[in-house]
């Protein structure tokens, strides 16, 4: 019945990707803004996956083709390739550690070390430290989920391209 959306609604598919897209964005804003939690360079790198792959399941949503909600499906595919990619590195220094790494800068010495127009920039790459759990769920830290969460994206993409290929 589930594949059956892929199917007969594949724009439907396309609104609950981008969905759950804005849903997992809007908890990672709910985690920086309300819990205190420091996005990390890499964080920030896996909700610009996010943000592509809602934009383009948005836009393959609105268009009623075949072979746009195929390219979609690629394009959402690569982008979750690449969100998955960057949670399993994230994942793997958080469980290896290095000795001596960070990859974020404080906020406050950015602005008082560097001009304004070097400093902008450097606040929206992240400043918390990427091998560092400051969260999890069911012994799972935001890395691990947002791994699980693109690959889930992934597969949906996946399955959508197949069954769109597939259809005549």
């Amino acid at each position: 019945m589930v594949l059956n959306w892929f199917d007969t609604a594949p724009r439907r598919v396309f609104w609950l990707i981008c969905a759950a897209c804005v849903v997992m964005l809007a908890f990672g804003l709910y985690l920086q803004h309300a819990v205190g939690l420091e996005p990390c360079p890499m964080c920030i790198v896996q909700r610009y996956a996010l943000i592509f792959v809602a934009v383009i399941a948005a836009l393959a949503a609105t268009g009623g083709l075949k072979g746009i909600h195929i390219v979609g499906a690629l394009l959402i595919l690569a982008g979750s390739g690449f969100g998955a990619f960057v949670a399993a590195r994230q994942s793997w220094l958080q469980w290896y550690p290095p000795e001596m790494a960070t990859c974020g800068r404080d906020f406050y010495g950015m602005i008082e070390t560097f001009p304004l127009q070097r400093a902008i920039p450097m606040i929206f790459k992240g400043s918390g430290d990427c091998t560092k759990v400051d969260w999890t769920f069911l012994g799972g830290s935001i890395a691990n989920w947002s791994f699980v969460c693109f690959v889930g994206l992934a597969l949906v993409s996946l399955v959508l391209l197949a069954r769109r290929v597939a259809a005549r």
